[in-house]
């Protein structure tokens, strides 16, 4: 079944889990995050992101959209980081039932002003809208473990921003970092402030950065009010690596299938890990009245 955002998340708020939001490139990707959800019966979320929507035809979200349809497990599909109004127009158009924009790195008036057109497009074609207010870590260099641009959110703006925009989800920024971690850099988790921003805040908190963040925090983060958490460069790593090791071992087969296939199997693992930290495992049952 297909859901909007705001949808799948009501029953995780009620239930005190979170949903997977799993970043894909191509549809090898969709393929093993969509088998590993239907298997462990999880809600999830398959996202894309800007880079990732120009790089292939239209086409191709429409298959998403059409195979999520006909799942007897439920899924959104969601356009992740947009930056314009015009990219998340072409993603509802496209097929999507939620979508994000960020205006983080804007001043707050014009935050609120972009993220509100998006919300009144969005929302009159019964689509769901994530914003952001703070900023997530992003690394900046790998080896030397260092970060930049972090800014956490401050509780009382969020629950302004909320009040301003309408969103029905909101990105805070609690320590995460968004890509593969630093060198040496282990993201600690501010639940304190967590604990703020669930009081202050009437919808739900969504976890940006959730790939290489320690299980035990990310768990933490779920029973304190964050539910919905993002995983992208993890098992994309684990997909490439999967592949690069079975080229250089196997250099003259030239079976893509074949290739590929012990690479979906990395991909699901770490899915497969990531759910169950999340508390989704077996939560399809709560989506019954869909």
């Amino acid at each position: 079944m297909l859901l909007n955002l705001r949808e799948i998340l009501e029953p995780a708020v009620k239930d005190n889990f979170a949903v997977g939001g799993f970043n894909v490139t191509e549809s090898t990707m969709f393929k093993a995050i969509v088998e590993e959800a239907q298997y462990r019966e999880a809600p999830a979320i398959i996202q894309v992101s800007p880079n990732e929507f120009q790089f292939s035809e239209r086409e191709l979200y429409l298959y998403f959209s059409v195979r999520l349809q006909r799942s007897r497990n439920p899924f959104v599909l969601h356009y992740d980081h947009s930056k314009s109004y015009e990219g998340c127009i072409r993603a509802i158009q496209a097929g999507f039932t939620s979508v994000m924009f960020d205006g983080s790195q804007m001043e707050y008036d014009q935050n609120v002003e972009c993220t509100r057109r998006v919300v009144e497009a969005a929302h009159g074609a019964g689509v769901s809208v994530e914003g952001e207010i703070g900023t997530i870590g992003e690394t900046e260099d790998y080896l030397n473990g260092t970060v930049r641009d972090m800014v956490y959110t401050s509780p009382e703006l969020a629950r302004r921003f909320v009040e301003d925009t309408g969103v029905d989800a909101l990105a805070v920024s609690i320590g995460t970092v968004h890509g593969i971690l630093p060198k040496g850099y282990v993201p600690k988790l501010q639940l304190g402030l967590l604990k703020e921003l669930a009081a202050a805040v009437p919808v739900p908190l969504v976890l940006h950065g959730g790939s290489g963040t320690p299980h035990d925090e990310v768990a933490a983060a779920c029973r304190t009010g964050i539910h919905k958490v993002n995983i992208s460069s993890e098992f994309k790593h684990a997909y490439y690596q999967s592949v690069r090791e079975f080229v250089t071992n196997h250099p003259t087969l030239v079976s893509p299938t074949r290739v590929l296939k012990d690479a979906v199997q990395e991909v699901r693992n770490v899915a497969g890990t990531k759910m169950q930290v999340l508390g989704s495992t077996g939560k399809s049952h709560c989506y019954r009245k869909y």
